[in-house]
């Protein structure tokens, strides 16, 4: 229970900025809360990043891709908000399922404590039994780093989010100013016709905030021309924030220069002297080598996604990203082309992957779209194209195989088809849970929500593979974690078949019941994984399948 005496007679020790948005969506708050994060870990200080969503769903993992964009899981099985992603690309922070929570989720945990009585028949109402749920959630992260950023989804003004706003208003009462920060970001648009910026979107922004009783203390200015000091001079005196703390976040060519563009603008400094911090100089470094690396690429290469979700980038935010990142480390840019695999087929399809210098089929859910993607797994065996299969893609790809290769032309995944002949892919009704030392059961009927097999666990790699080589394992220690988002398994009745037709199974579970990663002998570079290799991917540490996969890319390109 929330125990509002706790912070009279118990110093806080860790500081809370709150990020909240207004006037549009899709301004950056995420990515503004992990450059924030970036900054403050170049400062030395231990930070973590939490996300509160106002809509109602319990977690974002039964909802729509097109609609909500990619579900990030976490090492601990939670399906998160995208931002988690940047969270973790950005910092060193590692999230969880402490890092995200939803209008959904709090709800449901004060309507579970009122069945249970916790309340002791008292009425339950938002104010205080909501907002102080929402409060407990913020203050679990107290004392475990220095600073904790929350960033607040939705916009200002939105009328699923007041609890969240009201939360976070009764805060700064219960700890102090010194603990809190407020930093609203904003819209500052150019008009073209007029020539000039206009300031009165982000006038009425902060007007509707600070109507909730909150007055931020920093705005972060999305815009595409750098504010002169007259529109800063203006902004101080109608949002009564100081000029010095209305800070030009500008459009940028690249997202991973935004950390340094902040550090420009001082934004690190305003933020430690407002929460009376003491840190060292940043170091910067490393960033700055990035930017410098991805501005002067030596190389470049075209990578074709194969996907049904091919129009909505979000959908495969994590996965763009890591291969981006896999080509800093080969000095590549990286071109990526999306083709959606409901709709160009055939010769068509042919004429587009045969472009390019990769092809990557990544995971999904359903059964629209497989033909295309099959179709493209075909054209990658057989044309030795470099060929990356993610989740789905590597369920696809045994199919591919066992049809076409092995002599089962009616192989198929039990998802897509129940009554199979060959369910080279199949649900597993039984299996062992690394992570919590259980024994899981599911069948059809399981709820979509608590059926799959999420999160981190363990993979024994095969020596002289594609794996070992791109992780670079030894013999001795050959064991590596990754994160899955999956129901449906390799069926492990048909591995000796498939065995003995050339694919390698060079990646499976310690007790050889879960198959992890296929590869093809006498390819190039072919290789499925059941895991979502994408979401441990940083830019100043990317993952080594994605390295590996471009490095192959660029040898295809160069005809080596």
């Amino acid at each position: 229970m929330w125990n509002p005496d706790f912070f009279i007679h118990n110093k806080m020790k860790t500081k809370f900025i709150f990020i909240t948005g207004g006037v549009l969506s899709s301004l950056g708050k995420g990515l503004a809360a992990a450059s924030i994060g970036a900054l403050l870990e170049a400062r030395g200080l231990k930070i973590a990043i939490q996300k509160l969503d106002p809509y109602i769903n319990v977690d974002p993992g039964t909802m729509n891709p097109f609609q909500h964009g990619e579900v990030f899981v976490t090492d601990d099985g939670a399906e998160t908000d995208l931002d988690l992603g940047h969270y973790e690309r950005y910092t060193k922070a590692a999230t969880s399922k402490k890092n995200n929570y939803t209008s959904g989720m709090i709800y449901y945990n004060v309507i579970t404590k009122e069945r249970r009585g916790d309340y002791l028949g008292g009425t339950v109402q938002v104010i205080p039994h909501i907002t102080d749920e929402i409060k407990s959630c913020i203050f679990q992260l107290d004392g475990e780093v220095d600073v904790t950023i929350i960033e607040i989804g939705g916009t200002v003004g939105d009328i699923e989010g007041l609890p969240f706003l009201e939360a976070i208003r009764q805060i700064r009462g219960d700890i102090g100013r010194e603990n809190t920060l407020y930093l609203h970001v904003t819209y500052v648009p150019f008009i073209k016709a007029a020539g000039e910026l206009k300031t009165k979107p982000t006038q009425h922004s902060v007007k509707e905030l600070r109507s909730i009783g909150i007055q931020p203390d920093i705005l972060l200015c999305r815009t595409e021309k750098d504010l002169s000091h007259e529109i800063k001079s203006k902004l101080s005196l109608f949002c009564d924030v100081k000029e010095e703390c209305v800070i030009t976040a500008k459009d940028v060519s690249c997202i991973y220069e935004v950390p340094i563009e902040f550090h420009r603008e001082a934004l690190d400094e305003r933020v430690v002297n407002l929460l009376h911090m003491w840190t060292r100089a940043p170091v910067l470094s490393e960033w700055e080598d990035l930017i410098e690396r991805i501005k002067q690429p030596q190389h470049e290469v075209t990578i074709a996604v194969v996907g049904k979700y091919s129009n909505f980038t979000e959908s495969y935010k994590s996965l763009n990203e890591a291969l981006v990142h896999g080509g800093f480390s080969n000095s590549a840019k990286v071109n990526i082309k999306f083709i959606n695999s409901e709709n160009v087929r055939g010769k068509e399809l042919e004429k587009e992957v045969l472009n390019c210098d990769g092809i990557l089929v990544p995971g999904g859910f359903g059964s629209r779209g497989i033909i295309g993607k099959i179709e493209a797994i075909t054209i990658a065996r057989q044309k030795k194209i470099p060929f990356f299969g993610i989740c789905l893609g590597m369920q696809l790809a045994v199919i591919e195989f066992a049809r076409n290769v092995c002599g089962f032309p009616l192989a198929d995944s039990a998802e897509f088809n129940p009554n199979t002949p060959d369910p080279v892919i199949y649900l597993m009704q039984e299996w062992y849970d690394y992570r919590t030392n259980t024994v899981q059961i599911r069948d059809e009927n399981s709820f979509l929500g608590g059926s799959m097999r999420l999160g981190a666990y363990p993979c024994n790699l095969v020596k002289e593979t594609i794996s070992q080589d791109a992780y670079n394992v030894s013999e001795d220690n050959n064991t590596i974690f990754e994160r899955h988002r999956h129901r449906y398994e390799f069926n492990m009745k048909y591995h000796e078949i498939l065995a003995g037709k050339g694919m390698v199974f060079s990646g499976m579970s310690p007790d050889g019941k879960l198959m992890e990663i296929v590869e093809l002998k006498d390819h190039p570079w072919f290789l499925g994984c059941q895991f979502h290799p994408e979401f441990k991917s940083r830019p100043l540490n990317p993952h080594p399948l994605f390295v590996s996969f471009i490095k192959a890319a660029l040898a295809k390109k160069k005809g080596v």
